[in-house]
This record gives C-alpha cells, sequence and structure tokens, in this order.
C-alpha cells in the first residue's frame, strides 16, 4: 500500500494557492493562509514562522473540506466565521454582511465629527447606528471610547443577534443596546427618544437593484441581498436623512458610508433637510465614501 503524502505548511499553501488560481478563486493565497491558519490555530504570520511544521492526517481532512466550500465560492469569512475590522475580530455568518476596509473610514470620519480620536476620547456622546448588521461600527466605536454608549438599529432579527454576540465578545454589552426597527416604518421614530443623540452613523443598503447581477458571485450566492440592495439605491438615505431631525441633538451629526455614485444625491438630500457644513471624504481608490453633516443648532 502506498504512504500517504506527508504534508508540510509551506507546500501545502503553494500547492493549495496554485490550485486555487487555476479554478480561479478570489484572493487565492489570502484564501489558503485564512483557511489553513483557521484549520491549525495560527494566525497568517504564525503559518510561515512554523512554514516547516506538518500538517497531520485529520488536520489535512479539515483543510480539504473547508477548501471545498471556497471552490464552490463561499466567502472565506463565513467559512471561518470570523472578519477583522479596525483591528478587531468580528464573528460574521450569513446572517450579515462581511465587513468591509472601506467602512472603516466611516468610523474614523465618525469619531473625528465627535472630537475623538481613532483610539479613544473622554467626551460623552449618544451614538445611534442605524442598520448596524454584525455591529462592527457601533461595536467598535464603543470598544475605542469608552465614554460612548450606542443604540445599534436593524430591521434583521438574526442580524441583531450576531451584533449582541460582537458587543459580548468586546465587553461593550452593557454600553450597546440592539434593537429591531424597520427605518421605512412610520413608526420608526416613535420607537426612539426625540433629540437623544449627539451622532448618527449608518451603512446603509446602497446598491440599485439594477446593478445586482454585475456584484461578485459569492456576494451574489451569501451574503444577505436586503443589506446591499433597494430598488434605485438611495432609498434608506432618503429615509435616515427626514428623520434625523427627530433623533438628532441641534448640532448633532449625521455620517454615511456613500455608494461611489452617490454623493452629489446625498449632499442635496441633506441640504434640503437643512445640514450644514456637509463634507465628502474619499476612500483610498479616489473614490466618493464617506459624507457628514451638521444639524443646525436652530432646529
Amino acid at each position: 500500500m502506498q504512504a500517504l503524502k506527508e504534508w508540510q505548511v509551506v507546500e501545502l499553501l503553494k500547492t493549495t494557492t496554485g490550485y486555487f488560481e487555476e479554478k480561479n478563486v478570489d484572493e487565492p493565497r489570502i484564501s489558503s493562509e485564512l483557511l489553513l491558519g483557521h484549520v491549525l490555530g495560527q494566525s497568517r504570520l504564525q503559518l510561515y514562522l512554523h512554514h516547516n511544521r506538518p500538517v497531520y492526517p485529520d488536520e489535512l481532512d479539515r483543510f480539504r473540506g473547508l477548501c471545498r466550500q471556497r471552490l464552490e465560492g463561499r466567502p472565506v469569512q463565513y467559512i471561518i466565521g470570523e472578519q477583522y475590522f479596525y483591528g478587531l475580530k468580528f464573528i460574521v455568518d450569513e446572517r450579515v454582511l462581511i465587513p468591509r476596509p472601506e467602512t472603516e473610514l466611516l468610523v474614523e470620519h465618525a469619531l473625528e465629527s465627535l472630537g475623538m480620536t481613532g483610539r479613544g476620547g473622554s467626551s460623552e456622546a449618544r451614538i445611534l447606528d442605524i442598520g448596524t448588521g454584525s455591529g462592527c461600527i457601533g461595536v467598535t466605536m464603543a470598544k475605542l471610547c469608552p465614554s460612548l454608549t450606542v443604540t445599534a438599529l436593524d430591521c434583521s432579527l438574526d442580524a441583531l443577534d450576531v451584533a449582541r454576540m460582537n458587543a459580548a465578545t468586546h465587553a461593550v454589552e452593557s454600553r450597546v443596546t440592539c434593537i429591531a426597527a424597520d427605518m421605512f416604518d412610520e413608526k420608526f421614530v416613535t420607537r426612539l427618544p426625540e433629540h437623544a443623540f449627539e451622532l448618527i452613523v449608518s451603512n446603509p443598503p446602497y446598491i440599485p437593484d439594477a446593478e445586482w447581477e454585475g456584484l461578485q458571485r459569492e456576494v451574489r450566492q451569501y451574503e444577505p441581498r436586503i443589506a446591499l440592495t433597494t430598488p434605485q439605491g438611495i432609498e434608506c438615505y432618503e429615509a435616515i436623512v427626514a428623520k434625523a431631525e427627530k433623533l438628532l441633538v441641534p448640532g448633532g451629526k449625521l455620517c454615511f458610508e456613500l455608494h461611489a455614485d452617490a454623493a452629489v444625491s446625498v449632499s442635496r438630500l441633506m441640504t434640503v433637510q437643512g445640514f450644514s457644513e456637509i463634507t465628502v471624504y474619499k476612500d483610498y481608490s479616489g473614490l466618493d465614501r464617506v459624507i457628514s453633516g451638521v444639524m443646525p443648532l436652530g432646529n
């Protein structure tokens, strides 16, 4: 009987990366590293520090099972059940969107709008995170700034379960309140105290339905469409901007993540509603990514 091949970490990574490349898997090397690291309980760096470590048969079987899922198009983050965001590890699965690096810019500018740095702050503030999903925005802000309290809203009960787990994981559950609410419900505002929040922050569904078929296959197949699209892509912005006056304190801030083509239309919505100091920030690709504005003191 022929002996089974004995694999070492570096050889297995090289072979798997090459196979993923042949099968047109997105990010083949990173996919290989994250999946093997998950099986071995090691970070990507540790894999290379221990590159000659043998991969034992039971570990190889588990790794191959995860690779089969990746070949079917399932995102690595859902396979291993986690994604890093702003340096923090978040639980993710098919109930929520996978946090993207671009959304870190929303957190950065939201904190700046409150006069806080990305790694702390002493001023107390109440944050309303609309469409919280995994909770990555609100939980990250609460974790970085112990003086903040966050009300995290989502219309999905499943998503709120994930957000609660992430709040507990980062020990901020006492300052992050998760509430089920639909921003399009006429009674939305009555669920919340009036003029109670210094900041509304949101990464809402903003992809028009017409763009759905052009998205990556794994996004269309696995990520929750309700968190991605609306008929025209503008509806969530309209709903939030219209309700912001009753929710923000005078001088409160509103901060959105943007569809790359939505800066002009969202800026117009905010101007009509009375917001001032409207500012658009670009991401590292030069695309409009975040917009913020201030509710006048007189409102």
